[in-house]
């Protein structure tokens, strides 16, 4: 079977469910990756992961996911750019009086990594997505991660202008990991913005805004590869654009208000049982 015709099996409820499952798990710390390259194999869907047309798919659920972030954070990226363009305007050297304008330029700092990233492996990571068996592992390892973190990590209650740019390119180097199908991107973000002395709250609304431009830039770079008409994905990605925004709107709602009381470790073990549940039924199902 055509590696093309396997990807285009995607029924239009199949595309909604993954949506969904984009939405939440990409905040959430579980891994949107993974559970892409988890869910298909688990339910018998007979879709090629790995195939040119599934991970532009993919993608594009992810630009459904950015538009979530921004209705949600509008307010700040009305603030930031204003910010930025105020720097640019005055000159680098207010930068570090200016608490908006230095948070614009770490957010940048931090981009910068996983961006770069992104662009030299983007190609591998189809060969991850066909690995449901590793991902579930990683999620494991990912509870791990979180876990571990949550135990060494001294919450100090920084705010964001306190960083400095080197702590914000390591948050950025951390969030390569989650290229990896397994790997949350909010999970390994979060515990590296705790790791830095930043609070629950403030360390989430770091890493969300911090993956809204990788996000959305994905989205662009790889939506347009999508196939038109009857024997292509563009009106399930359509549609699951849509589900994914509205998913990812009302857990990211959820989140910052969870971390508003709450932390980090309950989301951990929760990962890493998820992780242990799907080693099982993949298993099982072999």
């Amino acid at each position: 079977m055509p590696v093309v015709h396997a990807a285009t099996t995607l029924s239009m409820l199949q595309a909604i469910v993954l949506s969904a499952l984009q939405g939440f798990t990409e905040l959430f710390p579980f891994s949107s990756l993974g559970v892409q390259a988890i869910v298909p194999k688990l339910l018998h869907w007979g879709i090629d992961t790995s195939s040119s047309q599934f991970l532009p798919f993919v993608v594009s659920l992810h630009v459904g996911t950015a538009i979530g972030l921004i209705a949600y954070f509008w307010r700040d990226w009305v603030r930031l750019a204003s910010a930025l363009w105020r720097s640019l305007g005055e000159g680098l050297e207010h930068v570090r009086q200016d608490g908006d304008q230095k948070t614009i330029w770490l957010l940048i700092a931090a981009t910068i990594p996983a961006g770069l990233a992104g662009l030299l492996l983007r190609h591998r990571i189809a060969a991850l997505l066909a690995a449901p068996e590793i991902a579930a592992l990683l999620l494991i390892v990912n509870g791990g991660i979180m876990g571990l973190g949550e135990r060494m990590i001294r919450h100090r209650e920084e705010h964001v202008p306190g960083m400095t740019f080197g702590q914000a390119i390591g948050i950025g180097i951390s969030q390569i990991l989650a290229l990896i199908p397994g790997i949350s991107r909010s999970g390994v973000t979060i515990t590296g913005g705790l790791a830095v002395g930043l609070g629950y709250e403030t360390a989430a609304r770091f890493s969300f805004l911090m993956a809204t431009p990788i996000i959305l830039a994905a989205g662009v770079l790889e939506v347009r590869k999508l196939q038109g008409g009857v024997h292509g994905l563009a009106a399930q990605a359509a549609v699951g654009l849509v589900v994914a925004a509205v998913v990812a709107y009302l857990s990211v709602r959820y989140l910052m208000r969870y971390f508003e009381s709450r932390r980090l470790l309950p989301l951990a073990v929760i990962s890493a049982a998820l992780g242990v549940i799907f080693s099982l039924l993949l298993a099982l199902r072999a």
